[in-house]
């Protein structure tokens, strides 16, 4: 299992990877944080694979030019799954709100699925 740095290390890799413009060098950090066949969820995007996620991610880049996304929170880790927090900061400085990651570490310390939620929890409505 991974020790707390090790955990950090993986979880800045992939958020290294959305910030990379060159498609070679994503594709490198991916095969650092990546498992093979991993599967990246959230509410626009079901995809399996880092060739997926890499032209995903290229997809976002060109909407959001410049925008980088950053890691907000500490990374919790039981049992071999993870949550985290981050958010995107635009290229003008300002930022979109909070999302969370959940995220699946397989037996060999990389990535095997994240499920990403964007924005914060709605409250229940007053009955």
């Amino acid at each position: 299992m991974l020790d707390n740095d090790q955990l950090a290390g993986l979880i800045d890799d992939y958020c290294a990877a959305w910030n990379e413009p060159d498609a070679m060098r994503r594709a490198a950090i991916l095969a650092r944080a990546w498992a093979p066949g991993a599967c990246y969820t959230d509410p626009r995007a079901d995809l399996v694979g880092s060739d997926e996620l890499s032209a995903h991610i290229s997809e976002v880049q060109k909407r959001r030019p410049g925008a980088r996304v950053v890691r907000t929170s500490a990374i919790d880790l039981h049992h071999g799954l993870a949550r985290f927090a981050w958010r995107v900061v635009q290229a003008d400085g300002s930022m979109l709100p909070e999302g969370i990651d959940f995220a699946e570490i397989s037996a060999d310390g990389k990535l095997q699925r994240i499920v990403g939620f964007f924005g914060p929890l709605a409250a229940i409505p007053a009955s």
